[in-house]
């Protein structure tokens, strides 16, 4: 007997799938940003962090409800998306995509910044000068020692795609096979007299994916600075 119904496979594929796509479209702007944030010197410093973390303290409807506005085929952008490339996001997986980079790129630019605000700005002030140029110093020094704190902003950005909900369901509805991720279709079966069941098994679904991303993030963080780990295992 299967575990899942196919529409609940549908639901659980979606989600990853969604997930997967928000982590890759989110971590380099994030990296970006981060390294902004943490390095540069600029006027309006303090509103464009601020901006960065809108979406962790507006409610999600909200941030669904604007990305509507704007990227909707009757908004702004959405309108020259359709018009020039044919491209349509609201109420489309990629949408999904959207709404969860939205939500998902202040988490991972704070998981980033600390990383790279930890890194001694005279490492990389010894690379330059040593001839690195700016990108080549962070490339070369910087990111490879805020390996962490990246892959915690991908995991981050990826366990907040799977619990996505408010910004998701306002902006790409709730279409079972097309927007309907784990959330949207939990929501779904419990409105229903049957979909206890349902509901249950999504849940378990989720917790479960939610744990093996925690556990990812470990390891991978591990094998980006072993020796640290080591140290810290033996108090040296």
């Amino acid at each position: 007997m299967d575990l899942f119904t196919p529409a609940e496979w549908a639901a659980i594929f979606l989600s990853l799938r969604v997930a997967l796509w928000c982590t890759i479209v989110v971590l380099p702007p994030a990296i970006l940003t981060a390294w902004l944030l943490a390095r540069a010197h600029f006027p309006g410093k303090i509103l464009v962090d601020a901006l960065v973390h809108l979406p962790l303290v507006i409610p999600p409807v909200v941030t669904g409800y604007l990305l509507l506005i704007v990227l909707g085929r009757k908004g702004p952008v959405g309108a020259l998306l359709e018009d020039w490339f044919g491209i349509v996001v609201a109420f489309k997986w990629t949408g999904a995509v959207v709404a969860s980079a939205v939500m998902a790129f202040p988490l991972a630019v704070r998981a980033i910044r600390v990383a790279i605000d930890a890194v001694d700005p005279a490492m990389e002030q010894a690379a330059r000068s040593l001839g690195a140029g700016r990108i080549r110093a962070f490339l070369q020094v910087t990111l490879p020692l805020a390996a962490p704190g990246v892959v915690a902003g991908a995991v981050l950005a990826f366990a907040r795609s799977l619990g996505e909900f408010g910004a998701t369901i306002t902006f790409v509805s709730n279409i079972p096979g097309e927007t309907q991720t784990i959330p949207s279709a939990i929501y779904a079966y419990i409105q229903q007299p049957d979909g206890d069941a349902a509901a249950l098994r999504l849940t378990a679904m989720a917790v479960v994916l939610s744990l093996l991303a925690l556990v990812a993030s470990e390891w991978l963080a591990r094998r980006a600075h072993p020796v640290r780990f080591r140290r810290g295992r033996t108090g040296v």
